[in-house]
């Protein structure tokens, strides 16, 4: 196929998704799991017409899997409109924290016995596969500002902190793996004070400044100028800015990047409190809701409230259109490629993360939540994993992983992503329909 009738493929692609959202939705599988059988039915288990390796382009895959990343953990944060002292935040914590160690801890020690990987290599693995994925979870995630469920929180703050806390865990791997015996006291402490420690209290506090600090300028200046023009940029330069700054402090540009959102959302918070008549209206109505960003040159009171309402708006909306057309790419590529990485073997380690790693270590984190048996079973089922696993594995050819236990790592873990993203994606709507109807 040539570049017109890849360009014609790809924009029939987009049309034929696009109108039919309607049955898709209501349709046993997923979108992205639709995706993903477009790309096996391209790759050479279908018609052989397209043969990608992300292994081969582990560098390419790795920057774009980051950009995806960043921008899907920007529209996270972004979405979560909570005050950072908020009970809800405490659950997504305990999961990305306490609740990541232990996924990390079983899935080493199952890796390693069923597997017969070393321990440098299943710790490796448990890292790429441990973090649940921001893009994927969509029919998860908070859907809106207003959205106050607390699974959906609880997912969504987990997923916008667990691909930070991950990292530098992988990280250790292979500064274990390069060494070939347990790192020197020297490494450990290097790991700990800057790859750990730093790179998550970095990460945030950057993220957080400059999305707040930019919020404000951004909502300042429209105001003075009186300006209705469409601000997609500014989300564009939050998560550019943010993603860059920290990792060239050897940051977490991940956790960088959803704290920035989180930061431009407290921005406009700041600005309602100050403007707002009503101290209910913080809460209840925010600020991007108050205005219909289409109609901005119709808007008669340019008050600072609805200046900020079209920064978020705007962000919202070009961030939200850039993390679908990337995660739509990638899981597609994911299929092409699954060909020469399929490893049936791997199976039973997904059915022991899905079932028993997984939610224990949510039941164990979770024990004097407060929340219903329900509602913990719910978070330890829905962690799917994604593309976050795929920059993991790209990320890991990149910093020295080779040779053929380093191949069977990135079979496994693209097999289990696999499985993940159908046996996940095809539970999560009859799940939330449940768990709805047992709400009330």
């Amino acid at each position: 196929m040539g570049y017109l009738a890849w360009t014609a493929a790809a924009g029939g692609l987009l049309l034929l998704m696009s109108l039919s959202y309607g049955w898709i939705s209501r349709a046993p599988i997923p979108v992205f799991g639709l995706y993903l059988l477009v790309g096996i039915g391209c790759g050479p288990w279908g018609l052989d017409i397209v043969n990608l390796d992300i292994v081969e382009h582990a560098s390419l895959t790795s920057r774009i899997t980051e950009i995806a990343m960043a921008a899907s953990l920007f529209i996270t944060g972004l979405k979560i409109r909570l005050p950072l002292t908020f009970s809800y935040w405490r659950t997504g914590i305990l999961l990305a924290l306490p609740g990541m160690l232990l996924t990390i801890a079983g899935i080493m020690v199952a890796a390693h016995y069923l597997t017969g990987l070393s321990w440098p290599l299943s710790l490796a693995l448990a890292a790429i596969l441990a973090p649940t994925d921001p893009v994927l979870a969509s029919l998860v995630s908070i859907n809106d500002a207003r959205d106050g469920d607390q699974l959906r929180i609880a997912l969504s703050s987990e997923a916008g902190l667990n691909d930070g806390t991950a990292l530098p865990f992988l990280m250790l791997a292979l500064i274990w793996y390069q060494a070939g015996e347990v790192p020197a006291v020297e490494e450990w402490f290097a790991w700990v004070s800057v790859d750990l420690f730093w790179a998550l209290a970095g990460g945030l506090l950057i993220g957080f400044a400059l999305g707040r600090i930019i919020g404000l300028i951004a909502t300042r200046s429209r105001h003075a100028q009186g300006d209705m023009a469409p601000s997609d940029f500014v989300a564009l330069a939050l998560i550019c800015l943010s993603f860059s700054l920290a990792m060239s402090l050897s940051a977490s540009g991940f956790l960088a990047a959803f704290a920035a959102g989180i930061g431009l959302r407290s921005a406009e918070i700041s600005v309602q409190k100050k403007h707002a008549e009503k101290e209910e209206d913080i809460h209840d109505f925010p600020a991007e809701m108050q205005i219909n960003p289409h109609t901005r040159h119709g808007i008669e009171e340019r008050t600072p409230i609805k200046s900020v309402g079209l920064v978020i708006g705007d962000a919202l909306s070009f961030g939200d259109t850039v993390e679908r057309l990337l995660a739509a790419g990638l899981i597609i590529v994911l299929g092409v490629t699954l060909s020469g990485h399929w490893n049936a073997s791997a199976l039973l380690l997904a059915l022991l993360i899905f079932v028993v790693i997984r939610p224990l270590a949510v039941f164990f984190v979770t024990w004097r939540s407060g929340t219903t048996l329900l509602h913990r079973a719910s978070l330890g089922w829905l962690g799917i994993r994604g593309i976050g696993s795929l920059n993991y594995i790209a990320y890991a050819w990149v910093h020295g992983m080779q040779g053929a236990d380093a191949t069977r790592v990135t079979d496994i873990a693209l097999t289990i992503v696999t499985a993940s993203v159908l046996v996940h994606g095809i539970s999560v709507t009859p799940l939330m329909a449940m768990l709805r109807r047992k709400e009330g």
